[in-house]
């Protein structure tokens, strides 16, 4: 049995930009309300001929040519997403049938916000148990999609959009660049943040959650750096799901990472659902505020209320 590592990453985001302005001509609100509440100022929206298996597409293919690869070296698809509308296919074999992957295992998880996190355990499992050679994760929604676009209180949240990480086998002796999943949930909290109903809508109860993230996680999330090995001040980024600017702050500090990068991507994205760390992380290495082999603690919570982190290597 080998780890893994991540070898390259992708984003991509829909061309539509939705200002916090804009949304003051749809809904009772400002951009003032907004941004003192949540801290972002636009998200992006895609268009309604852009399907959450295309927003994945895009990322993966980018990962892919960031990893020198092509689809024919993929082995395993697994997309987290929440938002898809059909069942059958699946997101990951629409994923696998765009990009002319031949064969692969291909399976969506639905852990909502905690889903890339969850995935990229799942795949992280599956090459070390040696199911898979090279996996393709990625965390793609369409939360416009779903939005309440009246109600003031999560429609000004969302944003679409998704990210892509290439997963493989390290090189016999070569240390592991995903480290040991720490994940859970508490179920009986679970409809604190919704997507149900027909046609399924969001909606969550703001306090709980709020609660919940910067008083249970804190301590959760220093575990899953201690399942590593490492002690938060190790850190060079932290990237959690981005909620919520108001969220990520206090819960970022809490965690003691306090040589840290934290990603903010949620100011300028909104909140991507599964897509959001996945996002984060790829646009910060290419910006180049982490460098290859960093350690990066990626934490995802929410919907379920689930929760699942673990420390990476920067590709």
């Amino acid at each position: 049995m080998h780890g893994s590592r991540i070898s390259a990453l992708g984003h991509y985001q829909p061309a539509r930009v939705l200002t916090n302005e804009d949304l003051a001509e749809m809904v009772d609100t400002s951009d003032e309300w907004i941004r003192s509440r949540v801290g972002i100022h636009s998200r992006r929206i895609a268009g309604p001929d852009e399907p959450v298996d295309e927003l994945a597409g895009h990322a993966a293919a980018k990962a892919l040519a960031s990893a020198g690869l092509t689809p024919a070296d993929v082995d395993m698809v697994v997309v987290a997403t929440s938002t898809a509308i059909d069942r059958s296919p699946n997101t990951a074999a629409r994923v696998a049938a765009r990009l002319g992957i031949p064969g692969p295992a291909a399976l969506d998880l639905n852990v909502v916000c905690a889903g890339f996190t969850h995935a990229l355990a799942t795949a992280d499992h599956a090459v070390r148990a040696g199911s898979s050679s090279r996996a393709l994760v990625i965390g793609a929604d369409k939360m416009s999609e779903v939005a309440d676009w009246t109600d003031r209180t999560t429609c000004v949240l969302v944003g679409d959009g998704a990210g892509a990480a290439v997963v493989e086998a390290c090189a016999p002796g070569e240390a592991a660049g995903i480290g040991p999943v720490l994940w859970g949930s508490v179920p009986e909290m679970g409809d604190a943040v919704r997507i149900e109903g027909t046609p399924p809508r969001f909606a969550q109860e703001g306090q709980s959650v709020y609660r919940w993230a910067t008083t249970r996680l804190p301590a959760i999330a220093r575990q899953a750096c201690e399942r590593s090995g490492l002690e938060p001040a190790d850190l060079a980024a932290v990237v959690l799901h981005q909620a919520n600017l108001r969220i990520i702050e206090p819960l970022a500090a809490k965690i003691g990472a306090v040589n840290a990068v934290v990603a903010r991507d949620v100011v300028e994205s909104g909140n991507t659902s599964a897509a959001s760390i996945p996002l984060a992380l790829s646009k910060l290495v290419e910006r180049g505020e982490i460098t290859t082999g960093d350690p990066v603690l990626l934490f995802g919570f929410g919907g379920n209320l689930s929760y699942a982190g673990q420390v990476v290597r920067c590709p």
